[in-house]
């Protein structure tokens, strides 16, 4: 927190520290677009998430609540740096349209479950989850305040010896497209581990895309290999313990429901 609250004025300086994250943009918002607009037949053409309630977490001065925010969601934006959550406001501010579909809030998801049990149709969680402490206690959470059904969008980046070349000695050290200790590779987190504690705590997981940067263009691109980025669509289910509780309240009220009928 200490080393992105520096930052927290920079957010929207494209040519700034955040430039590969407003590149993203390019491709993990029709990411997140084309896969909750698969969930629905319903679609307004110039607002094609209109009624979709996203979360998004870590949401910082608000690079990716705004593209959301103009599809049509509803965006709620949290980020446990006030300074962070002054900015996006600040921003937004400047789009009466995106003032109303976008409120923000200064806190941490775990700090927000209590008062949003299945609230949102989606999270998102963008370059979020290799920063987080407990990352099973923050996919717990995340499952509290979906929906069922709900959609979690997760990007992040692998941990193995080429994430750490270019995720690290390149990317901060040597060619400075993030500032130097933004990582930390021990929180780097391999997509089967990511995958397997999804799957341990009720998501199923749908999608697993690499993505790759190029830092001379200041692109990216879907990629074959997950080596380096990558990126999850995962679903929330009903939790199995939950449905066989029903099935046996159900088979405890047949015989009495046969005896009334009787």
């Amino acid at each position: 927190m200490k080393k992105f609250q520096a930052w927290s004025a920079k957010w929207w300086d494209e040519e700034g520290v955040y430039s590969a994250l407003h590149a993203m943009n390019d491709i993990r918002v029709p990411f997140v677009r084309d896969i909750l607009m698969s969930k629905s037949d319903h679609h307004d053409v110039g607002c094609p998430l209109s009624g979709v309630k996203i979360l998004d977490v870590g949401c910082g001065g608000g690079l990716l609540s705004e593209p959301l925010g103009r599809l049509g969601a509803a965006v709620t934006g949290i980020d446990p740096l006030e300074d962070n959550i002054r900015t996006a406001i600040l921003h937004k501010s400047e789009d009466p349209v995106l003032d109303k579909l976008i409120q923000y809030k200064p806190c941490t998801l775990e700090e927000i479950v209590e008062q949003n049990i299945e609230s949102f149709d989606a999270i998102v969680a963008s370059e979020v989850v290799e920063h987080v402490n407990d990352l099973e206690s923050f996919i717990q959470s995340s499952f509290q305040v979906l929906k069922p059904g709900g959609s979690l969008f997760i990007t992040t980046i692998n941990k193995t010896k080429i994430s750490y070349i270019l995720g690290i000695v390149l990317a901060e050290k040597i060619m400075s497209i993030v500032p130097e200790g933004t990582h930390d590779w021990d929180k780097f987190i391999p997509p089967e581990e990511l995958e397997r504690l999804l799957e341990s705590n009720g998501f199923v997981v749908d999608t697993l895309r690499g993505m790759l940067y190029n830092p001379l263009m200041g692109s990216w691109s879907w990629f074959d290999d997950t080596s380096v980025n990558y990126a999850v669509h995962a679903s929330k289910t009903v939790r199995q313990e939950q449905t066989s509780d029903i099935d046996f309240e159900k088979e405890q009220d047949s015989p009495k429901a046969a005896e009334a009928s009787t």
